[in-house]
């Protein structure tokens, strides 16, 4: 068996902070590497003060290290009504209309901004939502504020999910919308993003362009994203989707996300991109976070399209958990948003 790491870590506001605690509770920072490699680790680890007083906030938020065992029902019972919430919420900074549609027969959510900016009216924006293949939890947070800031239309695509519909299915679907996006729109006008599983199924739809011969997107945005379904990366072992809150469980040794791969090999060059020819993608921008489960992902994924001669800019936040933008309460998820938007406009219609 691989090694993996085991950290436990005790989230503090301060030096005097765990007074009260359980005696159970680590005080001191202890490391322990074992026969095997395995490292058992324990830090003390306070608020940063080099984030906002939103993100200290949020941060030292107490969540109970459990785990929810849902049925996939209740999931998407859940992260719908999430869903629905925080895209109005953004929808208050962000306005934006959203409407339904389907498009190369695949449904879609289309978020159109309240003014299409001067020279924009020929690029369009392609998402490719978020939520482990298996609930749908960016087609808003990911999109509105996208919208308003590019002055661009997006489409959301709601792809087949995990595990009633695992890879390819979901590669399928955002490559017959980008067909039909081609007959209206130069490859060099559409740009596709994501954020986490968006984020790889995004690296995914790219390859399989370039395996069939399809004209290349004008750019690509992998927002805390991976490439490789075959063995985790380091930050899987130490963060959890809450990063140093919640539940934090040692990563899986075998495949990651079964529920996507199923029977498919782990390292097909499609589910897996870090093992296809990346030469010739599109410029790319990845964003993660220090304690984002997939910053390791993202480093590896973007490492390999910079060894691939790809023109990509890698932009990492500070402290903040996975997929922090989607909570539009934090000064640095409007940064984040500004950021991708900014990379957009700059790459579109080269």
């Amino acid at each position: 068996m691989k090694a993996f790491s085991a950290l436990a870590i005790l989230l503090c506001l301060g030096a005097g902070s765990a007074q009260g605690q359980s005696s159970s509770v680590p005080q001191t920072d202890t490391s322990f590497i074992d026969a095997q490699g395995t490292a058992h680790v324990t830090r003390v680890v306070p608020v940063p003060q080099t984030v906002s007083a939103e993100a200290q906030k949020f941060l030292a938020r107490q969540i109970p290290d459990t785990a929810e065992a849902l049925s996939i029902a209740q999931q998407r019972a859940q992260t719908d009504a999430w869903q629905a919430k925080a895209g109005e919420a953004y929808r208050q900074v962000y306005p934006a209309t959203v409407s339904s549609a389907t498009m190369g027969g695949v449904p879609v959510r289309m978020i159109t901004p309240p003014v299409i900016g001067a020279g924009k009216s020929d690029r369009i924006l392609l998402n490719l939502h978020g939520g482990a293949f298996m609930v749908d939890s960016g087609s808003l947070t990911e999109t509105i504020p996208i919208a308003n800031i590019t002055q661009t239309k997006v489409v959301a695509v709601l792809y087949r999910l995990a595990p009633e519909n695992p890879f390819p299915a979901a590669v399928e679907d955002a490559i017959s919308v980008y067909r039909e996006l081609l007959k209206t729109y130069k490859p060099k006008n559409i740009a596709i993003y994501g954020t986490s599983a968006g984020a790889i199924l995004t690296a995914e739809t790219a390859a399989k362009i370039k395996q069939l011969g399809l004209p290349m997107p004008g750019a690509l945005g992998i927002f805390s994203g991976m490439g490789d379904f075959s063995k985790p990366g380091d930050s899987q072992a130490i963060f959890g989707l809450q990063g140093l809150s919640g539940h934090l469980a040692p990563p899986a040794q075998s495949v990651i996300l079964p529920e996507y791969v199923a029977k498919n090999d782990a390292k097909d060059p499609v589910l897996s991109p870090i093992y296809a020819d990346l030469r010739g993608m599109p410029p790319t921008l990845f964003v993660t976070s220090t304690r984002d489960l997939l910053l390791s992902g993202t480093v590896i994924l973007h490492q390999a399209f910079l060894k691939a001669g790809v023109e990509a800019q890698l932009v990492v936040y500070e402290a903040l958990p996975h997929a922090f933008w989607n909570d539009v309460d934090l000064p640095e998820s409007r940064d984040a948003d500004e950021t991708m938007a900014h990379f957009f406009d700059a790459h579109l219609g080269r």
